[in-house]
């Protein structure tokens, strides 16, 4: 706990709840860090292996996010500890006993993120009421993950990038890491404008052919419950092998920290879109704009499923949503890029301070400058 709070800073941590309830085995954390802009919207993560630390920088990561989107919203993030494949009968009590262990947290609302998706979402609603997002249709939801609005917003976020480097999106050589709902998804639009799919990892193992892989029989494996360490043809490799695959366009699209100061090295791509929050360690993604690679920020390219989200939480329509996620995303994104050239600084620096002044010009209108 003490690393956390070594971190706080004039934005936050607002909050920090640890949740122990011993009838369900129920332990999570809660980490509101600020509510200046408005209510907080941050996804709930379940893994066996998430940390108060990792859960005090994706809230502030999701700070960034909504400030930067330009949503009337704070950041906020929850962890739960657990194997989120156990079965419905174990998870669905589980999640429930969380709700109501946060009930009176309304500064908090939910939304679905590793390890948990509209189901559960739908739980807690039940349970709150009004404090969750990324629902199912039957309760007026626009369902994040099956439309894929976190991967909308990549791809918009590729599109902008498109004016600073040097090769086209048409053919460009693409490596998704992390083949779950948004990099399946990311996967699916880019190859659509023409980009070529040629190695994506996942949690069992990663396959790679340079004349590019099928889609559609990365899905069907996927939807079968496989890996696509399972794809017929090509080379098989290990999970992480993916980093030092030479490729034009690289998505992590899964954990924390995937690419370091052990690994960064290996990477040979011209252009990142940060699909996963804090993908990245701040001293890898130094040394990659050292070399003149491209990195778009994760709360800068991955903001399409919170503005979904919000979008969804003052009842706007789905085809508002993606129109909100083309516009913010792509604006955000040259923005950036457009700082960061003219101050000589690298992206995550520009777009931190752009969404740091805008959360303390909020501040600035609160009694509280935090709460």
């Amino acid at each position: 706990m003490s690393e956390v709070f070594d971190q706080a800073d004039a934005l936050g941590p607002a909050k920090i709840l640890h949740v122990y309830e011993p009838t369900h085995r129920l332990k999570a954390i809660l980490v509101v860090d600020n509510v200046a802009c408005g209510p907080a919207i941050g996804g709930l993560r379940m893994a066996p292996d998430v940390s108060t630390r990792e859960c005090a920088r994706l809230a502030r990561a999701m700070t960034l996010k909504n400030a930067a989107a330009g949503l009337s919203h704070g950041g906020a993030k929850s962890v739960l500890f657990g194997d989120p494949k156990m079965p419905r009968e174990q998870k669905e009590p589980l999640i429930r006993a969380l709700a109501c262990a946060l009930r009176g947290n309304d500064e908090y609302i939910f939304g679905p993120d590793m390890g948990t998706d509209e189901s559960c979402m739908a739980w807690i609603q039940d349970e709150l009421g009004g404090r969750a997002v990324g629902l199912p249709r039957a309760l007026g939801g626009i369902p994040l993950d099956e439309l894929g609005a976190t991967a909308w917003g990549l791809s918009s976020a590729v599109d902008a990038a498109m004016k600073q480097v040097d090769f086209s999106l048409d053919g460009a050589h693409l490596v998704i890491q992390g083949f779950g709902s948004v990099g399946l998804h990311a996967a699916r639009f880019l190859v659509e404008k023409g980009a070529v799919l040629v190695a994506v990892a996942d949690s069992r193992g990663a396959i790679y052919h340079p004349d590019g892989l099928d889609l559609n029989e990365l899905i069907r494996l996927k939807g079968e419950g496989k890996s696509v360490h399972q794809y017929p043809e090509g080379e098989k490799l290990a999970r992480d092998a993916v980093v030092g695959i030479a490729c034009d366009i690289w998505i992590p699209a899964a954990r924390p920290d995937v690419v370091h100061a052990g690994n960064v090295g290996l990477m040979d791509t011209k252009l990142v879109v940060q699909g996963a929050n804090i993908p990245f360690t701040g001293d890898a993604e130094l040394a990659l704009h050292r070399r003149g690679v491209l990195v778009i920020p994760d709360f800068i390219a991955n903001a399409g499923g919170v503005i979904c989200g919000a979008m969804e939480y003052r009842h706007m329509s789905q085809s508002a949503a993606f129109e909100a996620i083309t516009e913010k995303v792509s604006t955000n994104t040259a923005e950036v890029l457009e700082r960061a050239a003219q101050e000589k600084i690298p992206p995550r620096q520009a777009a931190e301070a752009m969404a740091v002044e805008r959360v303390k010009r909020a501040m600035a209108t609160r009694r509280w400058s935090i709460f």
